[in-house]
């Protein structure tokens, strides 16, 4: 905590996710948890330069009963030196005023909100507290879905055991209120805001024990000159820079009879790659809305020309088609929600889309649904998590289909390595052109993974190499096409335990049992685990 995120490997790939973000919902503000310890005020420097809203930070002495022993005991530093390191690093490169700093990590009295405010904190998180107060008896079980006073866990019989009550919440958090206030009368200041940052009313403890006499506290207490008492306090909005996004200044005008009223809308634009999340916004106001079902497909169809900027199609809801010719900087598609994206070179150009990358990194990151057609390369780490969208690409870099857990991706060109690492579900088809895909391409432990396409396979390749065709002219998918032999060629990538839930979801189906039954058949076959009472 916080989890490996394969869209971030620097301070700009996290700017770029917070912008991501903020043009998925303008109302949310951005919070970035970081991990108490040294150097994290560094770290909350680049993450408020990145326009972050909070800074969350968290202590190693929370954390939740599923956590492995080695990680509770010996990850972290306690909250009090990361919000002490973090609020002075905000304090000295003017950026304190900017971003709230929020801390969590076992605070259980007033006493600790008053020391986290003293400190340089405004914003406070409880978890363990509430949780002893609902019931939690911390057996530290979580994990094994055998909670034994049935807070968590999913077994209805475990479920019946919960006593809890909201008011048992309710009761907590006031007597943690009314323990600051106390506190704040001892200190002579009425609101929180006066407490913020003022560690000089903090002072270290005469140590007794002979462990404790040499600890020095004086950089923990240390206060850097302000030329304002306001410096020390969130006070200044982060600017996101939304007003300046092709969204807001052209798209949303264009597509407002579609969104209000359903009607088809068709334009094309030009777009440059300082034009960042293009529809994103767009996507938002569909979702506000129609919610998740968005508009009938096609019902907006935008064609741009040119480069376009990062996050192109970010979140794409469904009914949005984005036609892009020219290319595309990372991120293309993050996120996808039903829209469908399709790539091609200008029609000018004279380059060989299939001997040139055509769309950054990170393509298709966490895609949920929807369709991508692209005439050309992706770069590294295409389609990572997707989990129900389906592409045809023309070859990919490094980790393609890494962590994947559904849909379809169709790679008709060349594969990198390390392919479908730690991939859990879905279905890739791969043309394996020279025969060594499963030594040289595959990440290992998933090379018993790989097989042969059976009829079924075949005519759903054929499928979408038939749309990538219509939508894209791809003259590689064209001569597979005409060719049978080629469909041998091709290899099918799927995890056994997925193989195995289709089949039995589709026993299940054929039954009569509707989706959700079928699932959870599903599970509990492959699991060994029965779900119901």
């Amino acid at each position: 905590s916080p989890p490996p995120h394969h869209d971030i490997y620097s301070i700009e790939d996290l700017a770029q996710l917070i912008h991501d973000l903020k043009n998925a919902n303008r109302d949310a503000r951005i919070t970035v948890k970081l991990v108490s310890e040294a150097g994290v005020g560094t770290i909350a420097v680049g993450v408020a330069k990145g326009r972050a809203d909070v800074v969350l930070i968290s202590g190693y002495d929370g954390g939740t009963g599923a956590a492995p022993k080695t990680s509770i005991r010996h990850a972290g530093l306690p909250w009090e030196l990361g919000v002490a390191e973090t609020h002075q690093a905000l304090l000295m490169n003017n950026l304190r005023n900017r971003v709230v700093i929020e801390t969590d990590g076992k605070l259980l009295t007033g006493r600790d909100v008053a020391i986290a405010a003293l400190l340089g904190a405004e914003e406070f998180g409880f978890a363990t507290g509430p949780l002893i107060a609902i019931g939690c008896v911390m057996m530290r079980v979580c994990n094994l879905d055998t909670c034994p006073v049935g807070v968590a866990t999913q077994n209805p019989k475990l479920r019946k055991n919960f006593a809890g009550k909201p008011e048992y919440v309710e009761n907590f958090m006031r007597f943690i209120a009314q323990d600051l206030r106390e506190w704040m009368a001892k200190i002579g200041v009425k609101t929180v805001n006066e407490m913020i940052g003022h560690v000089e009313k903090l002072s270290q403890r005469t140590a007794s024990n002979w462990k404790t006499r040499t600890v020095d506290l004086s950089s923990v207490l240390y206060q850097p000159t302000v030329a304002d008492s306001s410096d020390r306090y969130f006070n200044v909005q982060q600017d996101h820079e939304l007003s300046k996004s092709i969204d807001m200044n052209t798209l949303l005008r264009l597509c407002h009879p579609a969104i209000k009223h359903g009607k088809t809308i068709e334009s094309t634009l030009e777009i440059k790659n300082t034009d960042r999340v293009t529809g994103t916004i767009l996507s938002s106001e569909i979702a506000r809305t129609h919610g998740a079902k968005g508009l009938k497909d096609d019902t907006i169809k935008l064609k741009f020309i040119g480069s376009a900027g990062q996050s192109f199609g970010a979140f794409l809801a469904k009914g949005v088609t984005l036609r892009l010719e020219g290319d595309s900087n990372d991120y293309i598609g993050k996120g996808l929600s039903g829209g469908k994206i399709i790539v091609v070179p200008p029609e000018d150009s004279k380059i060989v889309p299939e001997e040139n990358v055509i769309i950054g990194n990170v393509a298709f990151y966490g895609a949920i649904n929807g369709e991508a057609y692209i005439r050309g390369i992706a770069g590294e780490r295409f389609c990572v998590r997707n989990s129900g969208m389906e592409a045809v690409v023309e070859g990919v870099g490094d980790h393609g289909c890494e962590y994947m857990t559904g849909g379809c991706v169709a790679v008709i060109g060349e594969t990198g390595r390390n392919f479908a690492a730690g991939m859990s579900g879905g279905i890739a088809y791969v043309y394996d052109k020279t025969g060594d895909f499963a030594k040289s391409h595959c990440n290992e432990p998933l090379s018993h993974c790989i097989e042969a396409l059976d009829k079924g396979d075949t005519e759903k390749l054929k499928s979408m190499l038939e749309k990538h065709i219509a939508y894209t002219g791809s003259t590689v998918a064209e001569k597979i096409l005409k060719n049978e032999r080629e469909f041998k060629k091709f290899v099918k990538v799927i995890p056994p335990d997925y193989k195995q839930v289709i089949a039995v979801m589709a026993d299940e189906l054929e039954k009569g049992a509707d989706e959700d039954r079928a699932m959870l058949a599903a599970f509990e076959k492959v699991t060994g685990k029965k779900v119901s009472a």
